[in-house]
């Protein structure tokens, strides 16, 4: 067998454990022995049975005196009693729901037993402990301890695949296999960062000799996992760098004008950033730019700009938003922006396209679908402006020169090229907007083929939003000043983290907590009938028809709307300056940074602000979260603080990239991430194709093909 054989080919794995295997991304045994713990239990201190005490976590070692099933009152509930001696005295173990263990354990066998010590009517109790019988009546020999009297791995489970059935299929093969797994970090690189081998750590993280061998296991596959991503994301941008593009000269009195017509003052920030972006856009090679900036700090100005120098040297803009209402307010935006520029706009939706023309300033007329497209390929659309309609096969470009894209990290290479007329083979330019910070770690390792630049000064006259942790008491103060802001003719969000109950199983606890959370639907209904009767309240969630979505956003917009009810919709670039309150029920099931998104929507016009959360747990590390958002008011600083409350895997949620766990929880370790990146970079610089290492070559095929960055 080699560590490319199924596991289907595996004794005592059949058809179903196949399946079961598949669904956790295990096909093969080298699957298998990189299938890794995501934790221990230390059980290697046995102890005498008199030494147990009451809620410990213990391991004993044991004659069993007798062991039998009992029924029950309760239906489909079955209880396994046992009694263990050891020379200090007896202890009873009870499993629950497992009555075929007297199949396994019989009257006189010599057992390990580890668990909880639980207390009921008869006394102390091991309660559903892990068992292991200590002598083999095949050999006559002691077993090996795998699952008791050691520190054992515990995996991620899924059902029917327990982290006892995976000790038992991976021990044996690593007695196999362990020798046959090729080294492929460069034997100088493991001496310099003192990591283990990999035979040695391949064996210590499965079935540590000690809690220290763990972690040195531990700490070698996630430097080496960094190594691989930072010669993926390195390797990237040296790809990006060998292309070609069209260089776009910096229109300098052109953009000067743009500047002095502006209504406000541009930021240091701002000019240093948009000067850096026009020389990026100068090169022969295609710019590839993430422009991060608190709400409110003014990205789109400066993306504004570049797409000005980018007209003027005869060239086509696309920019994609994520959702229909924000590319109406770009078009809007923009529109007002360049008003005195001579540039025509387009803005293509779901339902109506609109062209802004150059001969008719800052009036959006209706246009054709087809009208606009062909316009678009002669060249004659300046700007087109849309959601992910934009890169459909009927949209080319005659001179793309510049894709923007709003909270979109990524466009690829070759999603860059499809905007173009059929044949050409030019890259435009990219440049990507967020609100959403990005940690050190993050743009060192999952954004590091990305230049980063960061607006960190908001404009003059923004005032500092109150953020404040409302208790629950306190509710009646906050609707006083609702009504008081509404009074000054100024408008409100309440924000709530779901659209409808959860619609609990029969007879079942809610457990999760979801039931005590305010639904949209709920709290628009209570809103609008007990507390605010007199004002006009509408309701907004992601489930709603684009229509209704858009006509709610344009009445808010037009104040004829003085309290909005919706979802996290409202997360991403929505722009009501009149806005003085946001209200946020639930505010612990959101991430710092995505609360200080939504805190950004207000106070854009310099008016006093409030941020006022409701938090419905007690939970010590979402205090600390929400505290932090009250005392912090940069994005950034924001974002590095929840990373490392949090942690890496519920800071970034859903959004794993393919990577490994063991990766994943490394991201906010900054001085491992940095000397993955140090490594990586030399070695690129001496050999770019990696060819006089072939095992690290292989393992970094392999490693692109699961890795996905958006």
């Amino acid at each position: 067998m080699q560590l490319s054989t199924p596991v289907g080919e595996l004794q005592k794995i059949g058809p179903v454990y196949i399946k079961k295997l598949e669904k956790m991304g295990v096909r093969t045994v080298r699957d298998l022995l990189f299938y890794f713990p995501h934790r221990y239990e230390d059980f290697s201190n046995l102890k005498k049975i008199s030494q147990l005490k009451i809620n410990e976590t213990a391991c004993i070692k044991g004659e069993v005196l007798k062991i039998e099933n009992q029924t029950t009152f309760r239906k489909r509930f079955s209880l396994t009693k046992a009694v263990i001696k050891d020379s200090s005295g007896t202890m009873q173990a009870t499993w629950f729901n497992q009555p075929y263990l007297i199949q396994s354990i019989k009257s006189g066998d010599i057992v390990c037993l580890a668990g909880k010590i639980s207390i009921g009517k008869e006394g102390a109790y091991f309660s559903n402990p892990v068992y292991e019988k200590i002598w083999s009546e095949a050999n006559g020999k002691q077993n090996e301890f795998t699952h008791t009297g050691r520190i054992i791995p515990v995996y991620p489970e899924i059902r029917g695949v327990s982290s006892r059935w995976l000790r038992f299929i991976i021990r044996p093969l690593l007695k196999e296999f362990s020798e046959k797994v090729p080294e492929t970090l460069p034997e100088n690189i493991i001496k310099e960062n003192n990591l283990l081998a990999i035979k040695k750590a391949i064996s210590e993280i499965h079935f540590p000799s000690s809690a220290k061998m763990a972690e040195k296991a531990k700490h070698r596959f996630a430097f080496e996992e960094l190594f691989l991503l930072e010669l993926f994301v390195l390797g990237k941008k040296e790809e990006i760098s060998r292309l070609k593009t069209v260089p776009m000269p910096i229109k300098v009195e052109i953009i000067q004008r743009f500047v002095k017509s502006l209504p406000f003052k541009l930021t240091d920030s701002q000019k240093k950033i948009a000067w850096r972006i026009l020389k990026d856009m100068e090169k022969n090679r295609p710019m590839t730019r993430l422009l991060q900036g608190d709400v409110g700090s003014g990205k789109t100005v400066v993306a504004t700009m570049a797409s000005l120098n980018v007209i003027k040297s005869g060239n086509q803009v696309a920019f994609m938003a994520p959702t229909e209402i924000l590319s109406k307010q770009h078009f809007e935006t923009i529109g007002a922006l360049l008003q005195d520029c001579k540039i025509n706009i387009g803005l293509l939706t779901s339902k109506t396209d609109k062209f802004i023309s150059k001969k008719l300033k800052r009036q959006a007329v209706e246009i054709s679908r087809k009208k606009l497209l062909e316009d678009t390929l002669k060249g004659d659309i300046d700007i087109l402006i849309g959601t992910h309609s934009l890169i459909q096969d009927k949209v080319k470009f005659l001179k793309l020169g510049l894709v923007i894209l709003d909270e979109q990290h990524r466009f690829g290479v070759e999603q860059r090229a499809k905007l173009h007329r059929a044949g050409k083979t030019i890259i435009p330019h990219l440049l990507s907007m967020t609100a959403t910070p990005i940690p050190r770690t993050l743009a060192l390792t999952v954004y590091g083929d990305l230049d980063l630049s960061l607006i960190d000064q908001m404009p003059k006259g923004q005032r500092k939003v109150k953020t404040l942790l409302v208790p629950q008491k306190d509710r009646k103060k906050i609707y006083k000043l609702i009504e008081e802001e509404m009074g000054r003719g100024r408008q409100a969000f309440v924000i709530c983290p779901r659209i409808e109950e959860k619609e609990l199983e029969e007879g079942k606890e809610d457990k999760s907590g979801w039931s005590e959370v305010k639904a949209v639907k709920e709290e628009y209904q209570r809103l609008s009938k007990e507390v605010f009767p007199q004002f006009k309240i509408a309701m907004l969630h992601g489930k709603m028809p684009n229509t209704d979505k858009n006509k709610i956003m344009k009445d808010f917009r037009r104040q004829k709307i003085d309290i909005l009810v919706s979802t996290s919709v409202i997360e991403v670039g929505i722009d009501i300056p009149n806005a003085t309150v946001m209200v946020i029920e639930g505010a612990e099931r959101f991430g710092l940074s995505q609360l200080h998104q939504f805190r950004g929507r207000i106070g854009r016009q310099g008016d006093q602000a409030y941020c006022l959360l409701f938090c419905n747990t007690r939970s010590k590390n979402a205090y600390a979260r929400l505290k932090a958002l009250a005392t912090i008011d940069n994005g950034l600083k924001l974002a590095e603080k929840d990373l490392k409350i949090r942690g890496p895997g519920q800071f970034l949620g859903t959004k794993q990239w393919g990577l490994p766990d063991i990766a994943m929880n490394a991201l906010d370790d900054f001085s491992l991430v940095e000397k993955a990146r140090e490594t990586a970079q030399d070695i690129l610089t001496r050999d770019p194709e990696l060819k006089n290492l072939p095992f690290l070559r292989q393992r970094l095929v392999f490693f692109r093909r699961n890795i996905h960055l958006e």
